[in-house]
Formats: C-alpha cells, sequence, structure tokens
C-alpha cells in the first residue's frame, strides 16, 4: 500500500474518532449536514426554496391571454415556478419566461434558490428591519419586488454563451469501457498522474499474472509505445487485451473516463451570477448501471456542492425498465440514493412524470424492452406515491414534465398534469396541495433528517470491477451490483427498517459511526484502503453483514486473500474457502432451495450460528472489539432484487439486524420517515386496495398529529386511512 494512502486512512480514522467523541447525536446529523457544505448550500438551508414547477408547452395559437390564464392557474393551484419552457416560431422563450415572472410565476426550476442571499445587508438595503426573520421576510412585498429583478438579470442572460466556451475543448465522452484513439493521449497522462512509478502501473494491471502479458512494462518508454487500442474487423477500436480480461485496466480506463466527464460537467456546469444555480445529474435513470457507462454520479454531485443542485430526471416510461417497470417502492429507491450521494445538499429531480405515458419512453439495455410497452397510470394515487416518495427521500422541490401536453409529434398526449381538454386533471390538483403543504413546512423539511439504522454501502470500484469481468460476453454482470441494492432496499423498506445508501468516501469522512449496521450488498470488489475503516467501525460497535460473492477481488480486479491473517479474515473471523452456485447442485435454507452464489466458508474464529441443509455453514458470526461482522452464505441481496421472495427477505433482516428493532412498526403498508426538531414526517404508501392501519411507535413520544394536505387533526394512536394505490403524509408534533 502507498504512503498516500496510509496517510489517507489514517487521517480518515483520526477524523472519525475526533467527530464520534465531539459528537451528541445519535446519528451524527452535524457531520452529516457538513458533508457537502458550501456558502451555496447555507443559502438554501436559510432560505429554504421549496420550488414545484412544472413544463409548460406553448401551442400553435396560444395567445399572450392564454399564457397569462395558464400561468394563473398553476399559481391557484399551489405551484411555484417553471421548471422550463420550450419556444415555438410564435413564442420565444424569453418571452414566456417574463410573462410567467409577471403572473408571480418563478422562470426557473429553482424558484427562490435563485434569489440573493437574505443578508442583514440586503433587509436593509431594501427598506427592512436587519433582524427580521427570514421566514418573514420572504414573504414581504419589498423582498419579492427586489428578487423580481434579480431574476429579470437571469432572463436577459439565460442564453448567452458561456466564459471561455469558444477556447474550451470538451471532452468526448462515450459512455463504454473501450478507449478510442483521441481518448490515448489524454489516457496516457491520467495513468502518469496516477502512478508514480512503472512497478505500480504494472502491478496495477496484473501483468505479472499468468496470461495477461508476456512482457510486463519495464519503463514509461514500454507504457508510451503500448498502442492501448487496435482496429479491429468490425471497424471499432476496442482495447487490448480484447475482451476485458485483464480487470484492473478496464477500471483505470472506466475510471480515466468518468474524470473526464466531470471536467466537462465542472465547465458547462458555471454560475453566471453568484446567486444562480446550476444543476447537474440529468437524464440517467438511477438504476443504470453507471461504473459501466464510466459515468461517476456521486462525483457530479460534488461538483455541485459549490454551485447548486444535484438532481436525477425520474420518468416512469424511461427510468424503471431495469426493475420491471414496478413503480410504489422504486420511486423511493431513486430518491433516496440521489440525496445520499449529495449528502448535506440540495438535491430533487428537477425533471419527473406529470401524467400518464403508454407510447414514449426508454428502449434500454434490456433488449426485450423493444418489446414491451412501458405504460402506466398515472392518476390522483400515483401522483401522491410520487411526490410524497420524494419528500421521504430527501428532495426538496420537485420539477413536472408536463403543465401540458404536446400537441403533435413524440409524446403527444402525454406526461401532462392537464387533462385533454386542458383543465386541471384530479392529479394536478392533488400535487398543487402537496406542494402547498411543502410550501408551509419548508424549513421543517429543510432542517429534517433520515435517522437511517442500516447503511447500504454503494461502491463506484466494485460496480467498475463487475463491469470489467462482464466484458462483451456475459454483460448482465454489470447490472448484478445495482440489482443486488435494489434487492437489500426492498427488504428493508418492506420491513420498515429506517436506511440509507453510505459510499467509501462517505467512509472515509467518518460516517460510519452513522449507522447501527452496514450492510455490504455483492461487493465482489473491495478496496483495500476500505478495511482498516471497516475494521475500526466494528471494533467501536457497528455490525457488519457481508453476503455472497462478497469478496472475490480488490478494486483492481485480484482475487482478494481471506485467508488467516488477512485484513478479511481478523475482521469476519473466516476465510472464503470457495465461490459456488446453487444450480446442479441446489443448497437449500431449510426447505428454501437457492439460486445463484453461495460461500463454502471456512470459520476461524466466528461461530456458525447457522447452516445450509448440507450442512456448509449459511451465517457466521464474529464478535470483535464491541461490534460484530457477519457473513451471509448465500447471495441475499441479489435473490431479492424482483417483489416476492418473502423468505429471503425475512432471512435477511433477520440475520442483518440482530438484537437491532426498528424504532416504529406499521404491518400493512409501508412507512418512510423524516425527523425534524420539532416534528416528525411520516410518509405512509399504499399498492394494494384501500385499508386502514395501525402506526407504533418503539421509542417516540408525539402530542398530536395532522395531515398536512388536508389540514385534518388526527387522534394519537387511531387506526390511518389509506387510500387504494397512494400515498400519506402525517405529521407528528413533538
Amino acid at each position: 500500500m502507498s504512503v498516500n494512502k496510509i496517510a489517507l486512512i489514517f487521517a480518515a480514522l483520526l477524523l472519525a474518532n475526533l467527530s464520534f467523541g465531539q459528537q451528541q447525536d445519535e446519528f451524527y446529523h452535524d457531520l452529516y449536514d457538513s458533508m457537502h457544505d458550501s456558502p451555496m448550500q447555507q443559502k438554501f438551508k436559510k432560505i429554504a426554496p421549496m420550488p414545484f414547477g412544472v413544463v409548460f408547452l406553448p401551442w400553435a395559437g396560444a395567445t399572450e391571454e392564454d399564457l397569462r390564464h395558464h400561468f394563473r392557474m398553476m399559481k391557484e393551484l399551489g405551484f411555484t415556478n417553471l421548471k422550463q419552457t420550450m419556444s415555438t416560431p410564435e413564442w420565444p422563450t424569453e418571452e414566456t419566461l417574463r410573462i410567467a415572472l409577471e403572473e408571480g410565476i418563478i422562470p426557473f426550476w429553482y424558484g427562490q434558490g435563485g434569489w440573493e442571499d437574505i443578508t442583514p445587508e440586503l433587509l436593509a438595503k431594501i427598506g427592512l428591519p436587519e433582524d427580521m426573520p427570514v421566514q418573514e421576510a420572504r414573504d414581504h412585498p419589498k423582498m419579492w419586488e427586489y428578487q423580481t429583478k434579480v431574476l429579470e438579470k437571469h432572463i436577459s442572460t439565460w442564453r448567452d454563451p458561456l466564459p471561455g466556451a469558444e477556447e474550451y475543448e470538451r471532452y468526448d465522452h462515450e459512455p463504454d469501457a473501450e478507449l478510442r484513439p483521441d481518448d490515448v493521449p489524454l489516457f496516457r497522462k491520467w495513468i502518469r498522474k496516477k502512478y508514480k512509478t512503472i512497478e505500480e502501473l504494472s502491478t496495477a494491471w496484473n501483468q505479472y499474472e499468468v496470461g495477461i502479458r508476456g512482457e510486463p512494462y519495464t519503463s514509461w518508454e514500454d507504457f508510451e509505445n503500448d498502442p492501448l487500442v487496435e482496429y479491429n474487423e468490425e471497424g471499432e477500436y476496442v482495447i487490448i487485451p480484447r475482451n476485458g480480461r485483464e480487470y484492473g485496466r478496464v477500471r483505470d480506463i472506466l475510471r480515466f473516463k468518468a474524470d473526464m466527464y466531470l471536467e466537462n460537467v465542472k465547465f458547462y456546469k458555471q454560475n453566471r451570477y453568484p446567486e444562480q444555480p446550476t444543476r447537474a445529474g440529468g437524464e440517467m435513470g438511477l438504476f443504470l448501471p453507471f461504473a459501466s457507462r464510466a459515468t461517476d454520479m456521486e462525483g457530479i454531485a460534488e461538483t455541485m456542492t459549490e454551485r447548486g443542485s444535484f438532481y436525477p430526471s425520474i420518468h416512469l416510461a424511461w427510468h424503471f425498465e431495469e426493475v420491471d417497470y414496478e413503480v410504489a417502492p422504486c420511486i423511493y429507491m431513486q430518491s433516496s440514493i440521489a440525496t445520499d450521494w449529495f449528502k448535506g445538499g440540495w438535491a430533487a429531480t428537477w425533471e419527473s412524470t406529470g401524467g400518464p405515458q403508454q407510447f414514449s419512453g426508454g428502449k434500454g439495455w434490456d433488449v426485450f424492452a423493444n418489446f414491451e410497452t412501458a405504460g402506466f397510470t398515472v392518476n390522483e394515487g400515483t401522483m401522491r406515491q410520487l411526490l410524497l416518495s420524494y419528500l421521504a427521500g430527501g428532495f426538496k422541490g420537485v420539477g413536472l414534465w408536463s403543465w401540458n401536453y404536446r400537441n403533435a409529434g413524440w409524446e403527444s398526449g402525454e406526461y401532462a398534469l392537464l387533462n385533454r381538454q386542458m383543465e386541471p386533471s384530479p392529479r394536478a390538483i392533488v400535487a398543487g396541495k402537496i406542494a402547498k403543504a411543502a410550501d408551509k413546512y419548508r424549513d421543517e423539511l429543510w432542517h429534517a433528517h433520515k435517522e437511517p439504522y442500516v447503511g447500504v454501502l454503494v461502491n463506484w470500484d466494485n460496480e467498475a470491477i463487475w463491469a470489467a469481468n462482464a466484458g462483451p460476453g456475459r454483460t448482465h454482470f454489470k447490472h448484478y451490483p445495482v440489482q443486488a441494492r435494489i434487492g437489500i432496499s426492498r427488504a428493508l423498506i418492506n420491513a420498515n427498517i429506517p436506511w440509507e445508501h453510505v459510499t467509501p468516501k462517505d467512509l472515509a469522512k467518518g460516517l460510519g459511526k452513522r449507522y447501527k449496521v452496514i450492510y455490504m450488498p455483492a461487493q465482489a470488489a473491495i478496496n483495500d484502503e476500505l478495511f482498516p475503516i471497516l475494521d475500526e467501525y466494528v471494533k467501536n460497535g457497528g455490525r457488519l453483514v457481508l453476503d455472497a460473492p462478497g469478496g472475490w477481488w480488490d478494486a483492481q480486479g485480484r482475487v482478494l486473500k481471506t485467508g488467516k491473517g488477512t485484513a478479511f479474515e481478523k475482521i469476519f473471523g473466516a476465510s472464503i474457502a470457495d465461490m459456488q452456485y446453487s444450480n446442479n447442485v441446489v443448497q437449500k435454507i431449510g426447505n428454501h432451495a437457492l439460486d445463484g452464489f453461495y460461500f463454502e466458508l471456512a470459520p476461524t474464529t466466528a461461530e456458525v450460528v447457522e447452516t445450509f441443509k448440507s450442512g456448509l455453514p449459511s451465517v457466521t458470526y464474529h464478535k470483535y472489539g464491541k461490534g460484530e461482522a457477519l457473513i451471509l452464505g448465500a447471495d441475499a441481496s441479489f435473490a431479492m432484487k424482483a417483489p416476492g421472495n418473502e423468505f429471503m427477505e425475512d432471512w435477511t433482516v433477520r440475520h442483518t439486524m440482530g438484537d437491532w428493532v426498528s424504532p416504529y412498526s406499521c404491518e400493512d403498508a409501508i412507512v418512510y420517515r423524516l425527523a425534524a426538531p420539532d416534528a416528525d414526517h411520516y410518509f405512509f404508501v399504499n399498492d394494494e386496495e384501500a385499508k386502514e392501519v395501525s402506526l407504533l411507535f418503539r421509542k417516540y413520544n408525539y402530542k398530536s398529529v395532522s395531515d398536512p394536505i388536508t389540514g385534518e387533526q388526527l387522534e394519537l394512536g387511531q387506526r390511518i386511512a389509506l387510500d387504494a394505490y397512494s400515498a400519506r403524509w402525517l405529521r407528528f408534533e413533538k
């Protein structure tokens, strides 16, 4: 291990210990909030923007009065801004934006997030008391008058060229693991920066292993003389050796291309004015295997720390194909991971589904999708599921595509909040009500946090090695870690266990102590530098759970050493004797047959707490320091990727949680919770017929409960009515 890596690990552990020692909060919210702190993010937290915007699409023959009528209708329903508009031969974009602003609709996705900061100096400048509370100043006519001029400035320059645009050399990013000839000079430079010696590089690319390269690099001249690409018969440039046969190089190519793409993001997502945020993330479904696409979503989020907001686009027809078009729990999975990649920063979906869709949508990684209809009902209940799952996941705002439908062409008649008669539909009305409720409690929601018991590890390097292993042959393996992530998320959601995603970067900053349990789903590749952090986490009282086929490789694609005396064995008290697959010889847990990877485990100091029917260990438990580390011998998380595997969900949750119990329970509905200083917000999702449910608490006491959308006051402890295929939001005051 390099000196730099050792220093990094030592610093991370020192930071972790200092942070934990100083932190009084059980969930380390102060540390969480500092993860992406900046003046821009501080401004957001002060003003607490909660934009609920829509995409307005002018139509042929629309008059100015038509536009003003629709903007007034938006405002009356509860919408605050335009997420976007598009130009037509009759309506230039700038004119549409200007009219919207005149009608009190902020013409940009960021809503009040684009205001200048509300400081004592600004308050004095516009003739208000310097000590006026921000909540009062936000609504004052003088503030609106001043900030409207700020927004007019944004309109005047919204399409101006970026400074330096003519000189900037944009990297031509292709979302794959191949190098093109134009990549080679840049890649060589990137490699020389990453590896200080040629020995480091030849080792990282496994050149001394059998079947990789006849003559390892012995000098940088050898590396410079390596062509790195060749032209094949099909007319495509490919890496050498072909077919991804060496994983370390493929991993580096993916990382190089991801880093180059981040440079594009940094340039094109400039702030034109200090107060004006930008956004990045984009039109990529969050169930895609990003590492295989040479894309680093967490890295994209980090670029927004000083600049604005991280967002995904979430459309039913475009971004649910990878989960076989399942909707209700998968909404939260997406809002949650986007928030979790940008902990402490402003995350939201700035483009989401507004109405029903059947004809358009994506045809993605699965060839069979070409023969399927990505059709969905988007009614009042679906809109509740969408918007409340966004708030529950930590989003602060939403942009809905669209207010009205296109009259012709692609997506015509689809996606709209309005009905075919251009009147507000029930889904538009309920979306407006949710917008009003979110605006009412905006300060509370901006200060709310998840309080997770379980952290689900998401590791780009692991996914990159899975992608390298997939190569051009078994390409489905690049999806495996994402599907495993979906599986463990599903089990925790169905069990109403509070959880969130955690990354190696989070752990290096000391956030591991936030989680009572860290679950490692399908972590086939484990970074060397993770082991000291995980070791410290367990010794200090954490519970670490690994499932199959975890621990196959390291982050450069070498077989991970797990024998006696290794970092792996020290933590888990067991080594991996072999990886197997339940197929021709079927392994069973009780009478439940497995259909996937499983471990042959060799316990050293760990206890075997459960066995397969064959007698092989299925679960090992190791008491280590104040904590405990478990190995689940089955591919538990991947086995739960689709709904219906109740046995594996129950088995996995039981071993994951151990003696830990969720602080609340609800047997007949999914419930998410956000905790704020003055109240807790619970979001119920019902994906069945109408019912009544009970919400029980093990450690919380409240003095009242109300429905923020309807204003209804409920009795504490009473049964809670849930509409069919819908969702509900309740606020429990402390």
